[in-house]
């Protein structure tokens, strides 16, 4: 039996719901979980962190005390798995960070993702792999989606085609061929407008199920002036985020007086028809979608995406052993353990870079 392989794999993403937090062992080419957490952010934070995707006064000190309260919450995280595993931080090789995404400009040849990995590695005393994104856009790549390296090691198969579609703030595909061909791009809005719109609407951060959603009607102008954005249109490789699809994208696009359910179920009908096109761009012939991400619990949805891809068989990750919630927490924890044996993890196929770059910055414990 290999000796384990002990990492901490940390996510925030674009949906700013919180801190999915994992310490797994990859030792085997099935990451084992050994303790899990999720630390809710509060609507303070939240607002906070909103408002560094566009520029406004002062930004600079207020991403950097943000940083600091990041990582005070990371390590939280990691002392909560930690205790679940019994573990003390000294067995475990390395801390995996993504960070919190405040701007993603790979046009303008820069990423900034906060968290403060120096505080997080002092506070843990654990080596802390951050800033994955950077030496991918250095090397004149998109910086994003860096996850379907990981998809390939976990969801690959050599008897058929398939597909990973991560339901996050935004949603990106990952194709998997079973010659061996890795191929993504970042499609567009996954849960962002949708928990933007309910949270306006509801007063809560999601519409949970979609069922607000299921009792609107799609208005068909409305999705065509969405669908008209170039983005969608757009060649691979690609990515996205906040900066492009935001409130501002989407007030100057809806009608003033429009039913809120109709606009939910509209804007659930984009990202259902947004990814079954580019599936059937970008990824014919797949067998199986198999998709995680928060939007994995979002059941109109995925019955939409049913209907939408049929014959395309579609799951989510728990068939293949791993809660949607927390694939991209295993992904950062599978990443630093690339970062620190050396091994590329960025993929040219998949973000346009000149070649294959090892991921991440290293700070010792």
């Amino acid at each position: 039996m290999p000796p384990a392989q002990r990492y901490i794999g940390l996510m925030s993403g674009t949906s700013l719901d919180g801190i999915d937090a994992v310490l797994v062992d990859i030792s085997d080419k099935a990451p084992r979980l050994l303790g899990q957490s999720h630390r809710p952010f509060d609507a303070a934070l939240r607002a906070a962190l909103l408002e560094l995707n566009v520029s406004g006064h002062d930004e600079l000190d207020r991403a950097s005390r943000l940083g600091n309260d990041l990582a005070r919450g990371y390590a939280a995280a990691v002392s909560e798995v930690l205790a679940q595993a019994a573990l003390d931080g000294s067995a475990v090789h390395a801390i995996g960070c993504h960070g919190q995404t405040v701007r993603h400009r790979p046009d303008r040849g820069y990423t900034i993702q906060i968290g403060n990995a120096a505080l997080l590695a002092e506070l843990t005393g654990i080596v802390v792999v951050s800033d994955f994104r950077s030496r991918d856009i250095a090397a004149g790549g998109q910086g994003a989606p860096l996850v379907p390296a990981f998809h390939a090691a976990v969801f690959g198969s050599t008897s058929e085609d398939r597909a990973v579609l991560n339901l996050g703030g935004m949603a990106n595909l990952t194709w998997l061929s079973r010659a061996g061909v890795i191929r993504g791009f970042d499609v567009g809005p996954g849960n962002c407008l949708l928990d933007l719109w309910a949270a306006r609407h509801l007063g809560r951060d999601i519409d949970e199920g979609g069922r607000w959603a299921k009792q609107g009607k799609v208005e068909p102008a409305l999705l065509a002036r969405l669908m008209q954005e170039p983005y969608f249109a757009a060649p691979p490789p690609k990515s996205t985020g906040r900066d492009l699809f935001n409130e501002a994208w989407l007030h100057a696009r809806v009608t003033p007086g429009s039913d809120a359910r109709d606009v939910q179920a509209t804007l659930l009908e984009l990202t259902a028809r947004s990814v079954a096109e580019a599936c059937a761009r970008h990824g014919a012939g797949i067998a199986r979608l198999i998709v995680c991400g928060g939007g994995a619990r979002n059941a109109a949805l995925l019955e939409r995406l049913a209907a939408l891809l049929s014959p395309v068989a579609l799951e989510t990750s728990e068939r293949h052993g791993i809660d949607p919630a927390l694939v991209e927490a295993y992904a950062f924890a599978w990443l630093a353990k690339q970062a620190l044996d050396a091994r590329p993890a960025g993929l040219p196929s998949v973000t346009g870079a000149c070649g294959a770059r090892v991921l991440g910055a290293i700070y010792p414990r």
